[in-house]
């Protein structure tokens, strides 16, 4: 059976008060709209229309990063939730097969629970996604018989009897496309709201003869994000059962709570994480590697027996081959350290190659920026850099050349030679008590005359 997914993305987000459209808000570092997009996924869709509304274009530029075939569609006037999957109708004109709404701003729905929903599409004309909640609140209850679905009964029409229900309604549904649009085409917006709800279904398709039923998932996989709080909320939950799914897979944690990680992190078993590292987008880590505290990871690859940090920063295009070893307040950037190499502390090395089993000395530096362009440095195997040499790119050093302390590399340096470029110390007699003299008296002068 064909999928396509409706994922609803038109709201504001008032309570969030921000410019940002509400879907947008990050949730691990990625859009919570990406991850409503990457459940959907699973269900390998042909097709995945995003309804937009408030910040549409900003909706639109986030999505073709996350999924160029994704189509964006507007609802211009905010007129409910039937009215926003209404505006996907153009777009699926032709398609045959089931729609499955989803909700950009509730993005814990499970994979395994939308396979549930399909499935129960196969016994069900149409099907609602509910939930056992703790506290019922103010949600919407399905009220149920057997298997199938009787109506869905808002909290303010709920009977005390009704009101007693803990099965909830999430707003997610699956319907066959064409009896999907049919029946919003009944809906009417004859409520206090005045506007047009997807929940109506519900009783148009039983004034139809058809079978509702729904299915129940977690109450997590249905937390709606709405402010801040919510927010930060969402975002503790995916970093809690992200961080257990590791700790399951043979990841060292050595203080859980501390690690803040990416919604794409991937790390390999009997990797160590030491307390207070942060993952961005984009990184791996393969098994056996150490990550020491305080560092911060994005858009990098770091393969097993390395050694990172502490307090090592990683950008995108960092490279880490096997046992490599990159020191305390080192940051590497679009370059690939090969096997066995050595980046010691207080480093930057910066759009490079560094050869296998080379020591990089402290304090250097590849300046590979002159303002406009950025320029390459390429340093061979069993190089020694000697400590703050600073690499002046576009620059090669060979296999085993040395670079002497202190030296400012501007040419090639040839496989096995010995580079230096200092100037010649030269040391004044005398000169330095001469100067702090002269120094202080202009000192006590202009004290003087500020009097």
């Amino acid at each position: 059976m064909s999928i396509a997914l409706v994922i609803l993305a038109a709201g504001k987000g008032t309570r969030m008060n921000s410019d940002i459209p509400k879907v947008l808000h990050p949730i691990a570092q990625a859009p919570m709209l990406q991850h409503a997009m990457a459940a959907g996924r699973a269900l390998e869709p042909e097709r995945s229309i995003i309804v937009a509304g408030h910040g549409a274009e900003a909706v639109r530029a986030s999505v073709a990063g996350i999924d160029e075939t994704a189509e964006v569609v507007l609802q211009e006037e905010q007129l409910g939730t039937a009215h926003a999957v209404d505006q996907a109708r153009a777009a699926l004109e032709g398609f045959s097969g089931d729609v499955v709404v989803l909700y950009g701003d509730t993005p814990f729905v499970s994979a395994a629970t939308l396979e549930r929903m399909i499935e129960a599409r196969q016994r069900a004309d149409l099907v609602v996604l509910g939930f056992e909640a703790a506290d019922p609140g103010r949600y919407g209850r399905l009220v149920m018989e057997g298997d199938s679905l009787e109506r869905i009964v808002e909290f303010k029409d709920a009977s005390e009897a009704e009101r007693a229900l803990r099965f909830c309604n999430s707003g997610l549904m699956a319907c066959d496309a064409g009896m999907m649009f049919e029946l919003i085409a009944k809906v009417g917006n004859e409520n206090a709201s005045g506007e047009y709800y997807l929940t109506d279904l519900v009783e148009l398709a039983r004034r139809e003869d058809l079978k509702v039923t729904a299915v129940s998932c977690d109450e997590a996989e249905t937390l709606g994000v709405n402010s801040r709080a919510e927010l930060a909320q969402a975002d503790s939950l995916f970093q809690t059962r992200a961080r257990a799914e590791l700790l399951d897979l043979g990841v060292t944690l050595m203080a859980p709570e501390t690690v803040y990680l990416a919604f794409d992190t991937i790390i390999g078993r009997d990797t160590v994480i030491e307390p207070n590292v942060v993952f961005g987008p984009g990184v791996t880590v393969e098994s056996g590697a150490l990550i020491r505290a305080f560092s911060h990871l994005e858009g990098c690859h770091i393969s097993r027996g390395a050694k990172v940090g502490p307090y090592a920063r990683l950008r995108p295009g960092a490279e880490l081959a096997e046992d490599t070893h990159i020191g305390n307040f080192v940051e590497i950037k679009n370059a690939e350290i090969a096997e066995g190499a050595k980046v010691n502390h207080l480093s930057y090395i910066g759009d490079a190659f560094v050869g296998a089993a080379s020591n990089i000395g402290a304090g250097t530096i590849t300046c590979n920026y002159d303002g406009v362009m950025k320029h390459r440095t390429e340093i061979g195997a069993r190089a020694f850099i000697g400590s703050n040499t600073m690499l002046v790119a576009p620059v090669r050093v060979g296999n085993e050349a040395m670079t002497a302390t202190g030296a400012v590399i501007t040419k090639n340096v040839e496989d096995g030679d010995l580079a230096i470029a200092r100037a010649e110390q030269t040391n004044k007699p005398g000169r330095a008590r001469k100067l702090m003299d002269m120094l202080r008296a202009k000192k006590a002068r202009l004290q003087k005359g500020a009097k």
